[in-house]
């Protein structure tokens, strides 16, 4: 055996600080830090991690081509919050630094950035709190996450970071808003088309406008009124949960179950107000059929097709009672005498015959018209909310459903709702159907209103039981079915005849299209495919979001701003508070910052038709604005012709040829599973738009989904109740805990301030170093599993990193102690079953198993003595370096390289050394093993069964009997069966 190689660091520097107490090139966190920052600063330098783009700026400057074999990896755009980063948050963009960097080193050319989703409330209420701009707050925030982020040593290619409050981002939000504002779903054409195309239309006579005059004759107003039934994005009055505390609208997201703002705690109401809106369900069926293109998780999947909701059913109009009633001397309604019939829409049309009752949302437009103006004679006392007229009841029901979110209202546990006073007919049987209004109807789904089965619905049948109203089976229940119970499964249909239709004994099937076709017939319904998803509203009452392009002209018609007077930067105002509202007044009216900048909102012009005087929208767009295409803008943020290079789209995101029916998109995306249905849908909508008008080649905007996991932590609470540091908890006792000598309770949750177990990277680098941090979060658990957080258990990380260094690194000297040698056959072996193994878990971002793997040759290599082989330490070394880049870096620098690992090679694995030359085979009978034989690797089965039966304790076993099944399962075991 040859001696020790002894060799001097070269582009690495001594460091000069060392513990007293230990030797001075142990593997401490203070060297963790010097080594480091040094490479850090060298990557930086050196441009490590820039990816080069096939054309434009950041194509390489001698021309020479980019790699065909690219890998596109994005995370998920964080919010640069003031709290900063906890070790929750770095754990997937660990992950795709991981794969990043082990794709990096196979040959790939990995485009991995990050940037900030910047806009959004935190920002403005803070700036409402202390007058600071949430420019100034936001750029503080970013800067802290950027260091944040680089003393984690992430591979970014940090020239195409971009943060959506930079002008020069928002300008192509803004101008990504005027395509959709000109453009139009062709439903024909199955595509979205240019304004202008639809105008061509009109004009030529070639498309009918809805009251069938020339376009030409249609006023100025008239035409634009025409022309926003069609655009993408337009203005209606949509149903909001409005939060005069806050002075703005809230998306669904930033309202908590029971009805309050998330922040602040505002109560949060629900009423109409004129909005933005996108036109999202346009797009329904490809945003659903599409799914299948893609590689994404069942469950997101799942969560998408539900949330769009398509399903199949008919509509049926139930007319409104509009004359002189029969029902105990009611004169009038007050509906008048021409009153439409309340249109539903149903899934179930078999049941028609069973229902006996109809339900309106609170908000639904009809519910005034309808309500009568005192109550029916006999009116059930639960019907009346105790109140002394029907529209009184209307009035106080409708303002606790203002205050209550969407998910409160559907679960409706107390079942509440009035009457209208009000009757509708069925048109199956004939018979009145009194008419409710209920909070556990919504105006966002089908038409607001329903007919109430209550004996095949749940919700229905506990209304009805609240109510004491009727219950009539439509589908015959099993016999073991109890009686007080709606029955919601299939079963021939009973109960269903008239006159002119019977449905009894018809399956669900044949009885949905038997109804269908009837009600067809006599002009009181039709089938219908129909959606849950609604249009996107997309205005905020705020100051921190991205102007509109918008301007109104002196009809108060919108015109978009011309691609030249984009961005359209946000004004200086004096206050950022909304204006003063009562927290309880549902009825206030929004009035945005932006009304305060007066000389802003009005502006002289000149569109085309000389200078006129037009006013802004003072509105702003909501936070996911940005997020809905910032995938596109890293590819080449540099650009300012447009938002992307064509050529550079194709190479990163175009679809690959090689995969039938592959939609394109991001080679890889990852982020928390609470992105699942809201973020996902707005930019998958706005990536297809911008693909049907030519701007981008793939179809969608993430090929491929990964859901990270959750780093969750234990909070602990006094005997008052209140949280305790986590970190100076003991445990006394196997599930008892104290703190300061007393009692606490152990919790499990997530982290966060009030829980007082907050745990930042910034402490985990100081105490550890980064790549022991790294190393903690990766080896925790499988990637997509969430997992406590526990610091005592970071220790073991750096120890395994501290044996390693050992392998390479004298830590009295910081020589190099690797051997010139060859490495013996066992360990030889060894070494190319770990690489076989790691490589295929780096790829699977199985890093959890990739570490153990490590850790096994690693002990291995400490538990023989010897100085290790150089060519063994070489590979150990460049497959710890995704995990570990900083250790590793420094390591391979020592071994004699100059330059960096970054670009591989990564080792690869020789075949005819992961064939195992012998296999030792355990043998059951009767399911426990009774002995064991070793043989060749290559053997047969009738092999190894004669060499199992010839094992002396087996045949000892089997006495002379044959037994009568031998299983061989090749490579793991032999079962006998006596």
């Amino acid at each position: 055996m040859t001696s020790p190689t002894t060799q001097t660091v070269t582009p690495a520097a001594v460091p000069t600080v060392a513990s007293e107490a230990a030797p001075p090139f142990r593997y401490t966190a203070a060297l963790a830090a010097d080594i480091e920052q040094r490479w850090q600063d060298r990557w930086e330098a050196e441009g490590t991690f820039q990816a080069p783009n096939p054309a434009g700026p950041l194509a390489p400057a001698d021309g020479s081509p980019v790699p065909k074999d690219k890998l596109y990896l994005l995370d998920m755009f964080p919010y640069p919050s003031g709290a900063g980063l906890h070790v929750g948050h770095p754990l997937g963009y660990i992950g795709t630094d991981v794969i990043g960097r082990f794709m990096r080193m196979t040959g790939r050319n990995v485009l991995h950035t990050i940037g900030y989703d910047a806009f959004g409330l935190p920002a403005e209420q803070y700036a409402v709190r202390t007058g600071t701009h949430p420019r100034t707050t936001t750029e503080a925030n970013i800067t802290r996450y950027r260091a944040q982020l680089r003393r984690l040593g992430f591979a970014h290619d940090q020239r195409r970071s971009v943060a959506t409050t930079d002008p020069e981002f928002f300008r192509w939000t803004q101008w990504i808003f005027t395509q959709l504002f000109e453009a139009w779903y062709d439903e024909q054409a199955g595509r979205a088309r240019s304004i202008a195309d639809l105008i061509q239309e009109f004009a030529a006579g070639t498309r009918a406008t809805p009251d069938g005059r020339p376009w030409a004759q249609l006023s100025h107003v008239e035409q634009h009124q025409v022309l926003a039934g069609y655009r993408l994005a337009y203005i209606d009055e949509a149903p909001v949960n409005w939060c005069p505390g806050l002075g703005t609208v809230l998306s669904n997201e930033e309202v908590t179950a029971d009805g309050r703002s998330a922040i602040g705690n505002y109560p949060v109401f629900r009423r109409s107000l004129r909005q933005w809106m996108m036109r999202i369900t346009a797009y329904a069926d490809r945003l659903l059929d599409d799914l299948d293109r893609l590689d994404w998780p069942e469950s997101v999947k799942s969560m998408q097709r539900n949330w769009i909701g398509r399903s199949y059913g008919a509509t049926v109009s139930f007319p409104v009672a509009s004359r002189e009633t029969s029902r105990e001397g009611l004169p009038d309604n007050g509906s008048g005498s021409d009153m439409a019939g309340i249109e539903v829409y149903t899934t179930r049309p078999d049941t028609l015959f069973g229902a006996t009752y109809m339900v309106l949302a609170p908000e639904h437009p009809l519910v005034e018209s309808i309500t009568a103006t005192r109550w029916p004679r006999g009116t059930d006392p639960r019907w009346t909310g105790g109140a002394d007229t029907p529209a009184q009841a209307i009035a106080e029901y409708r303002l606790a459903a203002s205050r209550k979110s969407d998910l409160d209202r559907q679960e409706n546990k107390d079942k509440t709702g009035v009457f209208t006073g009000a009757y509708a007919t069925n048109p199956a049987t004939g018979t009145d159907l009194p008419i409710f209004i209920a909070d556990y109807v919504l105006m966002g789904y089908g038409t607001g209103a329903i007919m109430a089965v209550p004996a095949e619905d749940t919700r229905d049948f506990d209304f009805a039981t609240a109510f004491g109203l009727p219950i009539v089976r439509t589908v015959q229940p099993p016999a073991d079915h109890p009686e007080d119970q709606a029955y919601t499964g299939d079963g021939p249909t009973i109960n269903s005849a008239n006159d002119e239709i019977s449905l009894n004994g018809l399956d669900v099937v044949a009885a949905k299209a038997a109804i269908i076709d009837w009600l067809t017939a006599k002009g009181v319904g039709q089938a219908r495919k129909q959606y849950k998803l609604r249009d996107w509203l997309f205005s905020r009452q705020r100051y921190w979001g991205e102007p509109f392009p918008i301007v109104y002209d002196e009809h108060g018609v919108a015109i978009s701003l011309p691609d030249e007077l984009l961005p359209l930067t946000l004004p200086e105002v004096s206050d950022y508070s909304p204006q003063s509202f009562d927290p309880q007044d549902a009825t206030s009216q929004p009035v945005p910052p932006l009304a305060r900048a007066t000389e802003w909102a009005t502006v002289e012009l000149d569109l085309g038709d000389g200078p006129k005087t037009y006013t802004r929208e003072l509105n702003v767009m909501p936070q996911w604005a940005g997020s809905c295409w910032y995938e596109l803008r890293y590819l080449d943020p540099t650009n300012d012709k447009t938002f992307c290079d064509p050529e550079v789209e194709r190479y990163w995101m175009g679809k690959n040829p090689d995969r039938p029916n592959d939609p394109g998109g991001v080679d890889l995306y990852v982020g928390g599973v609470e992105h699942a249905v809201l973020h996902l849908l707005y930019s998958r909508f706005w990536h297809k738009v911008l693909f049907d008008l030519g701007h981008v080649s793939s179809e969608e905007p993430y090929r491929k989904l990964f859901n990270q996991g959750y780093i969750q932590a234990y909070a602990y609470t006094d005997e008052r109740g209140l949280y305790v540091p986590a970190d100076e908890v003991t445990e006394v006792a196997p599930e008892k805990f104290e703190y300061q000598g007393r009692p606490v309770t152990r919790e499990y949750g997530k982290m966060g301030k009030s829980l007082n177990n907050v745990v930042t990277p910034d402490e985990m680098c100081e105490r550890f170093g980064a790549d022991t941090f790294r190393m903690y979060e990766m080896g925790m658990g499988p990637m997509d599993m969430s997992r406590p957080w526990q610091t005592r258990d970071v220790v073991g990380s750096q120890r395994y990193l501290q044996r390693l260094w050992r392998l390479v690194v004298d830590e009295s000297t910081g020589d190099t102690v690797v051997a010139d040698a060859e490495p013996d056959l066992q360990t030889q072996r060894l070494l190319h079953r770990t690489i076989d193994g790691v490589r295929a878990d780096y790829a699977a971002m199985g890093y959890n198993t990739a570490i153990a793997k490590l850790i096994v040759l690693t002990n291995h290599l400490t538990k023989s003595g010897a100085p290790v082989p150089r060519t063994v330490a070489e590979a150990l070394v460049l497959m710890t370096a995704p995990l570990a880049p900083h250790i590793a870096e420094e390591m391979w620098a020592r071994l004699g390289h100059s330059r960096s690992l970054a670009h591989g090679p990564f080792p690869e694995a020789d075949p005819a050394l992961l064939v195992a030359e012998q296999v030792e085979y355990p043998i059951q009978v009767k399911g426990k093993v009774r002995g064991r034989i070793t043989i060749d690797a290559t053997a047969a089965v009738s092999a190894i069964e004669a060499a199992a039966l010839a094992e002396p304790r087996i045949v000892e076993l089997l006495a002379g009997a044959t037994p009568r099944k031998v299983v061989v399962v090749p490579g793991k075991m032999v079962s006998i069966v006596p």
